[in-house]
């Protein structure tokens, strides 16, 4: 299903989470894994240009070879760079000369992971400017999950009608039917006004999620025939804390989101701190996906569900 893999990592424990399901698609699937590390940020910009021929460049490579040495055997088609760099920059290079179908990544500094208990979402986080401009999809795993079992068999995507999550739900379509998965499609009703105060009558209020609820329907309804069990949620409430009580109520492996913005223009859309919310608390995975992108496997499958034979991917920036 993934067949080329960008894994982001720094040779710690906050990425051995992120690190665990790269391993474990790359040997499910035969996947080519490309580890990454981008270093730079600890030194100055001044000394950036001579990482590599001071020989510093090579001995964090031999840094990462033996720090995931244990899990690596057995794997066969797998690459480590290390490469000196503004850390999104790198990773988005390199995602789009290999022609990645997936990029995994974790929190990354510890000093993210210390934030993250106390504040919901952090900006200009080299895990929100991937996720961001990433032409494939991004997953972010903050949470361990024992190896082997990254099976993906209930799935939420969130949606708030935008293309770019459109183009989430089409892709949670995919995998469902790949996995033969539950997908339950999501909308939250938020009602905050200005002051975060709901402005609406109770009436008002269920009129507003009966609508939701029917424009989830009439949306994807048809998009998502084929898939094994398919369900469609909306109420109201604040966005991030909605999407994560709906996961542990349907017992979620895995969520879709995209930008939940308004912005039509991905590349401009500064990624919410929805997405990032969600991500860091999640107990499963989530994926960012911001453009229409087919899994590349042996079938794919139309917006009727139908299966379509196909050998190649598609165009990532066809936009959704």
């Amino acid at each position: 299903m993934f067949k080329d893999i960008l894994l982001a990592i720094t040779p710690s424990e906050l990425c051995d989470c992120a690190a665990e399901a790269a391993f474990h698609f790359a040997q499910r699937f035969e996947s080519r894994l490309i580890i990454v590390h981008v270093c730079g940020m600890a030194q100055g910009w001044g000394d950036m240009e001579f990482l590599e021929s001071s020989g510093e460049v090579a001995k964090i490579k031999a840094s990462v070879e033996e720090y995931y040495k244990e899990k690596l055997r057995g794997l066969e088609n797998y690459e480590v760079k290390v490469v000196p760099g503004v850390p999104h920059v790198e990773i988005l290079r390199i995602a789009r000369k290999m022609n990645a179908d997936l990029v995994v990544m974790g929190p990354h500094t510890k000093e993210y992971a210390e934030q993250r208990s106390r504040m919901w979402g952090m900006t200009g986080s080299t895990l929100e400017q991937v996720s961001q401009k990433a032409a494939c999809p991004v997953m972010i795993v903050a949470k361990s999950t024992p190896y082997g079992e990254h099976n993906f068999l209930n799935i939420v995507a969130a949606t708030d009608f935008s293309d770019q999550a459109d183009c989430a739900v089409h892709y949670g379509g995919q995998i469902a039917r790949h996995y033969k998965a539950g997908l339950t499609v999501f909308h939250c009703v938020d009602l905050s006004g200005e002051n975060g105060r709901m402005s609406l009558g109770h009436d008002e209020v269920k009129r507003a999620i009966a609508q939701s609820k029917a424009n989830l329907e009439e949306r994807y309804g048809d998009k998502l025939r084929g898939i094994k069990s398919s369900t469609f949620e909306a109420w109201e409430g604040m966005p991030a804390m909605e999407i994560l009580k709906l996961a542990r109520m349907r017992e979620a492996n895995l969520i879709l989101m995209a930008h939940h913005t308004r912005e039509r223009d991905p590349e401009k859309a500064f990624l919410g701190s929805t997405v990032i919310q969600v991500a860091l608390n999640s107990p499963c995975p989530t994926i960012s996906v911001n453009r229409h992108f087919d899994l590349r496997c042996g079938l794919m499958y139309d917006q009727t569900g139908e299966a379509v034979e196909t050998s190649h991917k598609a165009a990532a920036g066809a936009g959704g």
